[in-house]
Parts: structure tokens; sequence; C-alpha cells
């Protein structure tokens, strides 16, 4: 089921009408399992301030992907504005929301 969601999202973003206003909120992540060593690409909902992007996380508990960001954090890969920009990646919990903070400066 979230496979074909991400599908139809990411699908959207692509196209040709739709995609620019889709783009402006949501954005495809990249990054490195913590564990695993493995690639994953996974789109997400976003709120850009500068070089500051901030993604807050729907259902966290029926989701692992944030987990790599905990602590320290880790590198993020975003697309925006039709490049990928790289930044630092923390996530943090307060009680049932989940918000990760991507520096990119």
């Amino acid at each position: 089921m979230v496979g074909c969601f991400n599908a139809g999202v990411t699908g959207l973003a692509g196209s040709r009408l739709l995609g620019p206003v889709v783009r402006r909120r949501i954005t495809t992540a990249t990054y490195t399992g913590r564990r695993s060593g493995r690639t994953f690409h996974t789109p997400v909902g976003y709120r850009r301030t500068g070089d500051v992007v901030t993604i807050g996380v729907q259902m966290p508990d029926r989701k692992n992907w944030w987990r790599n960001f905990t602590g320290d954090g880790a590198p993020l890969t975003l697309e925006l504005d039709g490049t990928d920009r790289t930044g630092h990646a923390v996530a943090r919990r307060d009680g049932r929301r989940v918000t990760v903070t991507v520096d990119l400066g």
C-alpha cells in the first residue's frame, strides 16, 4: 500500500501539468541506511526557509526512515529546484510528533 502511494506521489511530482505545484511541498529524500548501508529514496512533505528544510513525519510509529537521523543526525539529499542538495539532517521526537530538520548550509 505504501509503495503504491509513494509511486503515485512521485509520478505527480514528475508530471508536466501538476509537477510544479506538487514540488513546492513534496520532494524526494535520498539517504543511506545506518545499519544496512543501502541507499533509499522516499517522497516527503517539506517546508523550506532559506537553507533550512523541515520535514514533518506523519505516523512516525509506522515508519522507520527517520530513525536514521536521531542523535547526531546524518547526511540527507533532497531534490530542490531541480537539483540535488545535500545537508545534515537531525530527527527530533516530541511526543507523537517527529520533525526532521535539514541544514543545507
